[in-house]
């Protein structure tokens, strides 16, 4: 049943920066709708992921509508919901929860976010051979959206092996023998340089964010005959990227991803059709920055 007002809100760590708000917000403010956008922070509640049950239980009690599920959660809400739309089930991951006549149901929109970012941004980008930084919950998310753009085979790449073993093995499943495989990060020199000109690099870690600086590998395997594409996008302008830039790679940042992700999950949560180019103008004026354009 559409109503005229929704409580919503985000659950995560150190979701401060999160512009989710903002966009939920202000798409909901020019259909002539109220929206109420929570952030529900593990680090200022101070709980563990694991309690993230116990926050979503807490949500619907208080008559949220939907949450969104950023890092470390994607994965650890999935046993606390009622149901999973086919796209989530198949990756083990959410991002979305829509409260749905006392059900928890739980989505994934991060694919569907990332691959229209990467079309849109990269569109002539080879994608014979690609190379995933991280296995977590986005990593499932945006290797689905690799393969589901054309990618030919994608290599994952985690420190815990058991990790990037399960969604290798899941992607497989999903497209077929050989499309994906897993390798240790020793292997990422090689990997790289055996995708020169053919492929790139995708990173799903939170290595980057605000709350987690740095660069997820060393900056000399970076070189012109990769793409670059970054899953952070606070800051917009990741290490990763001023450092795959000057390396003379092509770029794409994570900002895209973030607002066609956000799109969608209103779509979810309000059962009204979002102007998804207008929430990416509202991304790219929130960050100061051209959000989403090859660079």
């Amino acid at each position: 049943m559409l109503k005229d007002s929704y409580l919503v809100g985000l659950i995560g760590s150190g979701i401060g920066p999160s512009l989710s708000p903002a966009l939920h917000e202000r798409e909901a403010a020019r259909q002539g709708l109220r929206c109420l956008y929570r952030l529900l922070d593990l680090d200022t509640i101070g709980v563990p992921p694991e309690a993230v049950g116990e926050l979503l239980r807490a949500a619907r009690l208080l008559g949220f509508d939907g949450l969104n599920i950023t890092h470390p959660c994607k994965r650890l809400v999935v046993e606390h919901l009622d149901a999973l739309d086919p796209r989530a089930e198949a990756l083990g991951a959410v991002n979305t929860v829509v409260f749905d006549g006392g059900r928890a149901v739980g989505h994934n929109t991060d694919v569907t976010g990332f691959a229209t970012a990467f079309a849109r941004g990269l569109p002539d980008a080879p994608l014979e051979r690609v190379v995933q930084l991280g296995a977590g919950g986005a990593g499932a998310a945006v290797a689905h959206a690799t393969l589901t753009l054309g990618a030919e085979r994608v290599t994952v790449v985690d420190a815990l092996p058991e990790r990037a073993d399960g969604l290798a093995a899941a992607l497989n499943r999903s497209f077929g023998p050989g499309r994906a495989a897993a390798a240790a990060p020793e292997r990422l020199p090689e990997l790289l340089a055996a995708a020169d000109g053919g492929g790139g690099l995708v990173h799903a870690t939170p290595t980057g964010m605000a709350a987690h600086p740095g660069l997820p590998l060393p900056a000399g395997l970076l070189h012109p005959g990769l793409w670059v594409a970054e899953v952070v996008y606070r800051p917009l302008e990741t290490e990763l990227l001023r450092t795959a830039r000057a390396a003379g790679c092509a770029t794409l940042d994570g900002g895209g991803m973030a607002a066609f992700q956000a799109a969608d999950a209103f779509r979810l949560f309000t059962g009204r059709e979002p102007d998804s180019a207008r929430m990416l103008a509202d991304l790219t004026e929130l960050t100061g920055g051209a959000v989403g354009a090859p660079q």
